[in-house]
């Protein structure tokens, strides 16, 4: 599997503001890329060098195998990107938005309105097309966001925390129509997001922290690296779970005990196996993972 995009030691200061230290980074094709860290952590920064929209200071960017700065026209062509806040102009319709967005990819008369009915099935916003952006809810707005940042069937799509704010459903049925066209077209997805259970499903995750990687790996690397195994203990008494000698929450009616890894879980059930006769065994948290990292509880952070 190939790089779709190869970040060597980027800089790139605002002032006295070390925005990117020394990143250095790869992402393979057709893979789900999570790139997490709290406001002021260099992702935004990164992204809109990657779009074009920012210049390095130093370091080397590659995408699609082409140096970025000498062919951004064509890199931009094979790049769908997803912002934190709406691009799309209020004042038109859904469609008008749309069709001036693909006359950019030169995607104009029948190929348009193809494309169009494509991403209208797929978004379930048929019924939409007519109306103007400023009249659609939260979640209607980010299905137009999407359906702009695949008008070109893009090799690479950046979503920079494309879910916040939307109710559960929304966001199931977003992650839904991205997980269905990455497997089909072996899209690239690069995600920032707010919440860990999706990085949870990526293919590999990057934390940042002021500028520099703070850890990276697969989620399971990640849980067996920063978090332990957790426990948990139905229909025990409080002086059942003191005999076991370990720290503990109680909740109820269930114990919560945090242990170092499965080894260490399964010498505890052998020894007081009595104790463990309703129990379930789980791993830690990516909310645990980034916690165990940064120090920052990422989910409080603003937008």
């Amino acid at each position: 599997m190939s790089n779709i995009i190869e970040i060597s030691h980027l800089v790139k200061n605002f002032g006295e503001v070390k925005a990117v230290q020394d990143l250095s980074f790869r992402v393979k094709e057709g893979e789900l890329f999570a790139f997490l860290g709290i406001n002021g952590a260099g992702k935004s920064t990164t992204i809109n060098i990657l779009c074009g929209q920012l210049k390095k200071d130093g370091g080397a960017v590659r995408i699609g195998g082409m140096e970025l700065e000498r062919n951004i026209d064509k890199i931009k062509g094979s790049l769908g990107v997803v912002f934190q806040n709406s691009v799309l102009d209020p004042t038109l319709s859904v469609k008008d938005n749309l069709q001036i967005r693909a006359a950019l990819y030169g995607i104009t008369g029948k190929r348009f309105q193809e494309r169009l009915g494509e991403l209208a099935e797929l978004l379930k916003f048929e019924d939409l097309l007519g109306r103007t952006v400023e009249k659609l809810s939260g979640g209607q707005r980010r299905r137009i966001d999407i359906a702009r940042a695949l008008l070109n069937r893009p090799k690479l799509l950046i979503l920079d925390e494309p879910t916040t704010g939307l109710d559960p459903q929304t966001r199931n049925t977003l992650w839904n129509v991205i997980e269905n066209l990455r497997k089909r077209e072996n899209m690239t997805v690069f995600l920032t997001t707010h919440y860990m259970e999706e990085a949870a499903d990526a293919d590999y995750v990057i934390i940042l922290d002021s500028g520099k990687i703070a850890a990276s790996g697969t989620p399971l690397e990640l849980k067996n690296t920063y978090t332990g195994d957790f426990i948990t203990i139905y229909g025990a008494e409080d002086n059942e779970i003191e005999k076991l000698g370990v720290k503990y929450e109680a909740e109820r009616k269930l114990f919560r005990i945090a242990v170092p890894d499965t080894a260490a879980a399964t010498q505890l059930i052998l020894k007081y196996p009595e104790v463990f006769r309703d129990y379930e065994i789980t791993k830690g948290k990516m909310d645990d993972v980034f916690l165990a990292v940064t120090g920052k509880k990422l989910k409080n952070a603003e937008n």
